[in-house]
């Protein structure tokens, strides 16, 4: 078999796609790379790496031409709603080159996605539940694996690692606009201002849990303002209108007794103060004595105990789901099946929810599992030698697909790879 050409493009912060390259390299395969700031710089110490210093405008025909100089039969990514990064898949299904995406894990904790042509509302997967339970009988059971700890702190080292070097490096690529909303600089405050409320928070919390008490709940989980799989993937372009939706919503329909919990995304930046506008929504409605606000809290054990959960797509919908617990979401996510989720409005959903039906949502993740799940985590240095191999096996054994608009057009064959 002749040797691929990998084409990378922005990863998260960190070494995780050099070290997946350099994997790659090993193996006879040729290793290429497009950096577009500084902090790409610093993330990529290998050879065959090409400055992109042009507006955006210019990227697709920049591509388009390395692609076919380079001969590229693959391309490598975090993210696949990032603006270049759309142009990337788009200009790579024209050229007939395989596009790999990487993302955080369908289901939490402890795995990472990696999945061909597209996540969420871009994936080639069915959304036929019976063809799940039709693929799952030819698949091995998923075995149990020992928890990761928590890798927070090496990812925030990565992160402030990454911005640094964009910063100091912002005069040699002038076109660069990042896909986050904030600047990194106003990010750090944020991040420092939220480190030193810390303790604040955590006595906030207390107390609102315990305003909570033996209350039956629902909960919202917010997403990052930032996460482009809510922007891409629905029809809100932040948070903002989703919470006034939900807590309208709850206001007017939920039973009289129930509560509702906002819990704030544990890598929010703290620049926007997502208690005060929640407070704020519930005290204009009336309902200010009926929703809980926590900053801290552990996910999974407030997710077991709810009556239901609310998301736009976050992955905490399958730590429901695995709880048997009822989930709507509000954009398009993988996990959005008859079955699984609720399928009606919103509205309906605080005094009928839909439960989920076990045996369709383990079908489902003996899929995932098998289909476009790697065990580990990007930060994590214990799995990290497993888990390069893992995914360079998983690149390497990849062939095309042929993408259709009706994911349930594709052939079960064509998805289906052997577990790692």
């Amino acid at each position: 078999m002749s040797a691929r050409q990998f084409l990378f493009l922005q990863g998260l912060p960190g070494d995780f796609f050099a070290d997946l390259a350099q994997s790659l390299q090993k193996q006879g395969n040729g290793i290429h790379r497009v950096n577009f700031n500084g902090g790409d710089v610093a993330n990529w110490p290998l050879s065959g790496a090409i400055h992109y210093h042009g507006p955006a405008r210019h990227w697709p025909s920049f591509l388009a031409r390395l692609i076919s100089s380079r001969g590229i039969t693959d391309i490598v990514l975090f993210g696949d709603c990032r603006p270049l990064h759309r142009v990337a898949r788009a200009t790579a299904a024209g050229l007939g080159v395989i596009v790999h995406v990487f993302e955080e894990g369908y289901i939490r904790p402890d795995w990472i996605t990696l999945e061909l042509g597209g996540v969420n509302g871009f994936s080639p997967l069915p959304n036929d539940p019976d063809w799940y339970l039709r693929a799952a009988k030819s698949l091995p059971g998923v075995p149990d694996r020992v928890a990761l700890p928590s890798a927070i702190a090496r990812r925030a080292r990565a992160s402030i690692a990454y911005y640094a070097a964009a910063l100091s490096l912002a005069w040699a690529f002038p076109f660069y606009r990042t896909h986050r909303p904030w600047n990194p600089l106003l990010e750090a405050g944020g991040w420092l201002m939220r480190y030193c409320g810390r303790k604040s928070a955590a006595i906030r919390s207390a107390a609102a849990m315990a305003c909570l008490g033996n209350s039956p709940y629902f909960i919202f989980p917010l997403q990052l303002n930032s996460d482009y799989q809510l922007r891409a993937h629905s029809d809100f372009d932040g948070m903002q209108p989703a919470l006034a939706e939900v807590i309208a919503s709850f206001a007017r329909h939920a039973p009289a007794e129930a509560k509702l919990v906002v819990k704030s995304h544990p890598l929010d930046n703290g620049l926007a103060d997502w208690r005060r506008r929640t407070l704020s929504y519930a005290g204009a409605l009336g309902v200010q004595d009926r929703i809980v606000f926590l900053e801290t809290g552990d996910i999974g054990l407030l997710v077991r105990g709810a009556l239901g959960v609310i998301t736009i797509n976050s992955t905490t919908g399958t730590l429901a789901l695995e709880a048997s617990v009822p989930v709507i979401t509000l954009g398009r996510s993988i996990y959005d099946l008859p079955g699984l989720t609720h399928q009606g409005a919103l509205a309906q959903f605080w005094t009928a929810p839909e439960r989920p039906d076990i045996g369709l949502y383990s079908a489902f993740r003996q899929v995932l599992v098998h289909r476009c799940l790697l065990h580990g985590g990007f930060y994590d240095a214990s799995t990290r030698h497993a888990l390069i191999a893992a995914a360079s096996r998983r690149l390497l054994s990849a062939r095309p697909l042929t993408l259709v608009r009706a994911r349930s057009r594709i052939a079960p064959s064509a998805l289906l790879v052997p577990a790692e």
